[in-house]
């Protein structure tokens, strides 16, 4: 009896409920799972029959403080398609990062243990592209494949980036995008999960994921079973007002 009421005493006190977002992923039929700890969740979904992850909870990266966002879909794009779309602040304290950990350090290699995003800054060249002068000055873009990685920023995806300069990337925190593994990625930091910058960060998501597909040649004319709506579960407690795509 005494030893069952120390366990019960020495319990961790319960976590936050994130109850607007549980409302929201059930509004939305999108699966919630609450991580064992309870310091974070798991939201899927899928646009199309392909399916999505987004993860809110401890960074896995350390430059994020706090707690980050994370969205991966499977896309099935080559895998020599890689792609590095990086907020610049971010791309400026890596690039110091990797300078010191070579120069201060008998390190001469790059080896697994050192994160994509630096690995890539140091291997791939930085690719021009054509977008709005706020957005070049404020995101960095390398890759393996520069026409594809331009054409992918280009267009839809730039002016998508522009509007979200104003919304939930307005406070510039560390943020990247990239097409790895023949998966699109979204990283960044989140503090707290307020379901309206997760659902702007989720339209951004979306631009990208389609633009990807266009510059592989995987669009509605390439595969007849992915056929963009114009809008998606994300978008649907939002306003026009609100929308990243209606700014």
């Amino acid at each position: 009896m005494l030893d069952a009421f120390k366990k019960l005493i020495s319990r961790p006190a319960p976590g936050p409920e994130w109850r607007e977002v549980v409302e929201w992923a059930r509004h939305n039929k999108l699966k919630y799972k609450r991580e064992a700890e309870g310091e974070g969740f798991v939201i899927t979904g899928g646009m199309e029959s392909k399916p999505w992850r987004l993860e809110w909870g401890p960074p896995q990266r350390q430059y994020i403080d706090g707690h980050e966002l994370r969205l991966r879909m499977e896309l099935g794009l080559s895998h020599n398609l890689q792609v590095l779309l990086i907020s610049q602040g971010l791309l400026e304290n890596l690039e110091r990062q990797a300078f010191e950990r070579f120069t201060e350090s008998t390190q001469t290699v790059i080896d697994a243990n050192t994160p994509e995003e630096m690995r890539w800054l140091a291997m791939f060249p930085k690719v021009p592209y054509k977008a709005a002068k706020e957005v070049r000055s404020r995101f960095g873009l390398v890759s393996s494949a520069q026409p594809e990685a331009a054409s992918w920023v280009e267009g839809a995806l730039a002016k998508q980036l522009e509007e979200s300069l104003a919304g939930f990337l307005r406070s510039e925190p560390p943020f990247v995008l990239m097409l790895l593994r023949g998966r699109a990625y979204l990283r960044m930091q989140l503090p707290e999960p307020e379901v309206a910058l997760m659902t702007q960060a989720v339209g951004l998501f979306e631009v990208a994921v389609l633009q990807a597909l266009r510059v592989a040649g995987v669009g509605a004319e390439g595969s007849p079973d992915w056929h963009s709506t114009g809008s998606t579960a994300w978008q649907t407690q939002l306003g026009p007002e609100d929308s990243p795509k209606g700014r």
